[in-house]
């Protein structure tokens, strides 16, 4: 079984790579600046040319772009190929604002495939799996992402999109799935679901998992790993870089490869916007070195990560990045405290019997912040008595507070009555009105 997709640009040697992205990071200056008049001048404004860029030591002369910045130049600002050269878009499901629009030529398209096939054979994928996308498809970038891959690997493909459980797990059954591709909360729905129609793994195939779009902690990952009997692998990317495939994890789990030679990651401090050292966590930012028509130069992704460097014990040399550990924007702010969703799963799942399905509450009365957390109690909770769950109520409530810093009222629910979701997991509603 091949356990590399790209061997050369997977396994290849810290110094050439550091060659090759500055011999591509010269090049797609050079493009943005005769291309793209918005970026051309924030260079301008900062007295850089594509003269003053000469290898990816220069990488932090350049000026950063956010999505502030692609919400201004929309729909066709930052656009670097003619339109008639591209050959699809996808857009983000952001919430405020304008939406977020990329673009891509069939080159884009041909790189990304590559990306993710790369994700997929790290996963043990083979040209004689059956991959089962439930990635939302349109759009959004994930069902295409994942389907490409599946494809350039000669992978048969599942085009499934979320929805419809039941079914899911029917063709599962019927079509000998052994690699599933979704977000992590509808890949936890699908084991309560198969748990509910009385069956088991091992009435499937799969034997492994890529999710990715939202958050997850490792706790949440072994719940999945046990509900469906597979092995659960991480994969990063976003919409204004390309999408799934920006970084993937291998069979060692310690972090998410970077696919270095069609992106540049590095750290900084989110406050300065200073470069930081390897190892040391702050906010990531992407250039994409390869990318023809929405080349972004110094992305600021808003997620907090840590980047280490040395060769895997899988044999990759790629950069790894850290599970992203909370977004430098959307974090919430509650009491003059930063709290990250993240922090409050992992300390639900932690303890016994917690279930993964929870909602955070954040509201104001009185000028002050209220904020509560729903946790679904599991079947066999719901049997106990009213003394056991107030107990468990104050034991979750003392525990959160320990690691939160600050106190939240714990509020059990009954089996069920979180609503599911298909798609990404909604678990946050804030519904102070913040400026």
């Amino acid at each position: 079984m091949a356990k590399y997709w790209n061997e050369e640009m997977e396994c290849m040697e810290p110094d050439k790579m550091r060659a090759l992205q500055s011999e591509r990071l010269v090049k797609q200056v050079r493009h943005v600046w005769d291309n793209v008049p918005y970026y051309r001048k924030k260079m301008e404004e900062k007295g850089i040319t594509p003269d003053d860029i000469k290898g990816i030591e220069d990488l932090h002369k350049l000026p950063f772009l956010s999505k502030a910045d692609l919400r201004d130049a929309y729909p066709t600002g930052l656009l670097a190929k003619p339109l008639s050269e591209c050959v699809r878009i996808h857009s983000t499901s952001g919430t405020t604002g304008k939406r977020v629009v990329a673009y891509y030529t069939q080159h884009d398209i041909d790189l990304w495939n590559d990306c993710t096939a790369r994700a997929i054979t790290a996963a043990g994928g083979t040209k004689d799996d059956v991959v089962q996308v439930c990635y939302g498809y349109g759009l959004f970038t994930g069902g295409a992402g994942l389907d490409g891959g599946s494809h350039t690997i000669g992978c048969l493909t599942l085009p499934m999109s979320s929805g419809n459980t039941e079914r899911q797990i029917q063709f599962m059954e019927d079509l000998g799935s052994t690699i599933i591709c979704c977000t992590p909360s509808y890949a936890a729905y699908i084991g309560e679901t198969l748990k509910k129609m009385g069956k088991s793994p091992d009435d499937l195939k799969l034997k492994a998992g890529i999710f990715g779009a939202e958050p997850w902690t490792e706790e949440m990952r072994q719940e999945i790993q046990n509900s469906l009997g597979i092995k659960a692998y991480d994969i990063y990317g976003l919409t204004e870089i390309s999408g799934p495939g920006v970084a993937f994890e291998c069979e060692c789990q310690e972090g998410m490869h970077i696919n270095e030679d069609n992106f540049i990651a590095e750290i900084i401090n989110p406050e300065t916007g200073e470069p930081l050292p390897d190892g040391t966590k702050g906010e990531l930012v992407f250039t994409s070195i390869t990318k023809e028509a929405f080349p972004m130069l110094r992305y600021r992704t808003r997620d907090i990560c840590v980047l280490t460097r040395g060769k895997c014990k899988c044999g990759r040399t790629l950069v790894k990045m850290a599970k992203p550990m909370g977004r430098s924007d959307d974090m919430l702010i509650i009491r003059g405290v930063n709290v990250f969703p993240s922090q409050i799963e992992s300390v639900l799942l932690k303890m016994c019997n917690a279930s993964p399905n929870y909602q955070i509450i954040v509201g104001r009365e009185n000028n002050n912040d209220t904020f509560e957390i729903r946790v679904e109690l599991t079947d066999d909770m719901w049997t106990d008595t009213i003394k056991s769950i107030e107990e468990l109520e104050k034991k979750i409530a003392v525990d959160m507070h320990t690691v939160l810093g600050i106190k939240a009222k714990i509020r059990l629910v009954e089996p069920n009555s979180i609503p599911r979701s298909e798609g990404k997991a909604v678990r946050v509603i804030d519904t102070r009105k913040l400026v």
